[in-house]
């Protein structure tokens, strides 16, 4: 049963995305690498994630972005950073960082379960090892692109930057992930096998608790001026 449960809501997830991504490709975002986050959302929160990218995150399309440039469309307006609410805000900047999270996390399960890396002589420390590292990279190479694309501080000093906007948010968020993989590793997986559905049934859920964890962290990032609102 829990894995019929798993393939119906991984398939859920794969839906959103896709459908997302066909939309997004018709309403580029006018921040670029929100074009692979929002997608990445729709994976770990199926339906939600379509809900939440039409909300807060949808741009016009190419052609209602044509005409206001050229200040034509005065009665159609995208969404604009200003214009949320500021938990609106947090909860697109959470995505931000979630997006990264989630694609290291991808990419290392499988490398974990593969190799059987271990630390401190525990596969289950090794998943989480490696999930961190990639994590930790994708998620700062997520802060570093937008920060380079959108500002005129150098490689250096933009990749300090990333650091600073993203070690919080990305820890808070791997916390909340772990949590509810161990929750799950002894109550329904008793190993990680990065192969099985029910696994990455789990790390969706995980993913979700992950995002959860992070909102208050990107909160006082972004009170606190060392992240910006999205």
């Amino acid at each position: 049963m829990l894995t019929v449960w798993s393939w119906g809501f991984l398939l859920l997830g794969i839906a959103t995305a896709l459908t997302i991504a066909v939309d997004v490709s018709r309403r580029p975002q006018p921040m670029s690498i929100m074009n692979v986050t929002w997608p990445i959302t729709g994976l770990y929160m199926p339906l939600i994630g379509w809900w939440a990218y039409r909300r807060m995150g949808r741009a016009p399309t190419r052609s209602q972005q044509v005409r206001q440039d050229h200040g034509h469309d005065h009665g159609h307006h995208g969404h604009h950073h200003g214009d949320k609410p500021k938990w609106q805000s947090v909860f697109v900047s959470a995505t931000h960082c979630g997006g990264g999270c989630t694609l290291g996390d991808v990419v290392t399960a499988p490398i974990a379960t593969v190799t059987g890396f271990a630390l401190l002589g525990s596969t289950v420390l090794g998943h989480f090892a490696l999930a961190f590292i990639g994590a930790y990279l994708f998620g700062v190479l997520f802060q570093y692109l937008p920060i380079r694309a959108m500002s005129d501080a150098g490689p250096g000093a933009a990749l300090r930057n990333a650091i600073k906007a993203d070690t919080l948010s990305l820890i808070a968020f791997q916390i909340g992930m772990y949590l509810w993989m161990l929750i799950a590793l002894h109550a329904w997986l008793g190993e990680m096998d990065a192969f099985t559905a029910p696994f990455w049934f789990m790390m969706q859920i995980a993913m979700l608790v992950g995002f959860m964890t992070s909102y208050p962290a990107n909160w006082l990032l972004i009170e606190r001026g060392i992240k910006h609102g999205m």
